[in-house]
């Protein structure tokens, strides 16, 4: 009489902790299904309109150290701008009384104390309160990425302000060579400006093809 030979069936179970660890790597849902103010603000304040790179960058701790020096260069430099900006808005603002340059002066301030508080909570973060901020999703996201954005944002609103009321005072001048120059000034200004708006549509659009 054959014998017959069944094997045995393997199973194979995740233990707590396995499950535990697939559960935080994976992006949670609130965080992949955003809207589209969510998206652009991802993309200025991460450089991608999503958070999957982010999210995993949140799951290592060299990783994660590598985005807050990141991070914190960036705000220093905006706190050194910034700061630039309102020294020279001042000088002005004391010789001439021109509403754009008090606007520069006053988001060039802005700036500098988002800028500030940005850095001392990026400096005392960690990263499991980080992923606990981020997990909800909604609200707290974004208080997130504006805390990134807004110093950035306060940053090129103050540049553009002081930029125009020069070209204002430019065009003002009874100099023919002033004019000359305010106007080549204000074509280079268009041409950089629409080479940056391209780029950033360009990444943006490449960003949303790639998810």
């Amino acid at each position: 009489m054959a014998l017959r030979y069944f094997p045995e069936a393997s199973m194979f179970y995740e233990t707590p902790d396995e499950r535990s660890l697939t559960e935080g790597q994976t992006i949670p849902a609130s965080l992949r299904d955003t809207s589209s103010l969510t998206r652009v603000l991802c993309f200025f304040a991460l450089g991608r309109p999503d958070l999957e790179d982010h999210w995993e960058s949140l799951q290592c701790k060299e990783e994660f150290e590598d985005v807050r020096k990141k991070l914190c260069s960036i705000l220093s430099n905006t706190v050194s701008t910034a700061s630039l900006l309102l020294a020279t808005s001042g000088v002005f603002v004391s010789t001439a009384t021109y509403f754009l340059l008090f606007m520069s002066l006053m988001m060039a301030m802005i700036a500098m104390l988002t800028s500030g508080l940005s850095m001392i909570r990026w400096l005392h973060t960690d990263r499991q309160w980080t992923r606990e901020q981020l997990r909800p999703g909604g609200y707290f996201l974004l208080s997130y990425l504006l805390s990134i954005v807004m110093p950035i944002l306060f940053v090129g609103l103050s540049l553009n302000c002081f930029m125009f009321a020069m070209l204002i005072a430019g065009f003002n001048s009874q100099n023919t060579v002033c004019h000359i120059l305010t106007a080549i000034w204000l074509v280079i200004y268009v041409i950089c400006i629409g080479v940056i708006l391209m780029e950033f549509a360009w990444r943006y659009a490449k960003g949303l093809k790639s998810q």
